[in-house]
């Protein structure tokens, strides 16, 4: 059993993170953390630096929770991605997602991504607020 974690350098994405921790040492099973995005511009939101994915790789090592950690910029959206791995890879029985704090409007319409990750995914999701 694996849990997937969709990980953006926000507190949405750590808090997704720390959250997929918790669940992977009650659930002892293993985590598969992915950084993704298309690619296209080296500024681009979501995408991880260096010093943010070693930052991340050192959280996971002193979770003590048996750990995968990929970057994919292959011209998916992060959405695209999840999805993507999570049909690939059928050992995957959760995904782990980030949520950003929403005004009244932007409550009447969840984030795309998340809201496409929610619907398109056969298995369940957590969507974690940051704080």
């Amino acid at each position: 059993m694996t849990i997937l974690v969709g990980y953006t350098p926000t507190a949405a994405g750590r808090a997704a993170v720390d959250f997929a921790i918790e669940e992977a040492t009650v659930r002892n099973t293993d985590l598969l953390v992915i950084n993704a995005g298309i690619g296209e511009q080296k500024d681009e939101a979501g995408i991880a630096g260096d010093k943010q994915m070693e930052a991340l790789r050192s959280t996971l090592t002193e979770s003590g929770v048996e750990f995968s950690l990929v970057q994919h910029l292959r011209g998916n959206d992060a959405a695209e991605e999840l999805l993507a791995v999570a049909e690939d890879n059928q050992d995957v029985t959760m995904i782990v997602i980030g949520s950003r704090r929403r005004s009244p409007v932007g409550k009447l319409i969840m984030g795309s991504t998340g809201q496409r990750v929610i619907l398109g995914a056969t298995v369940p999701v957590v969507a974690v607020k940051g704080s």
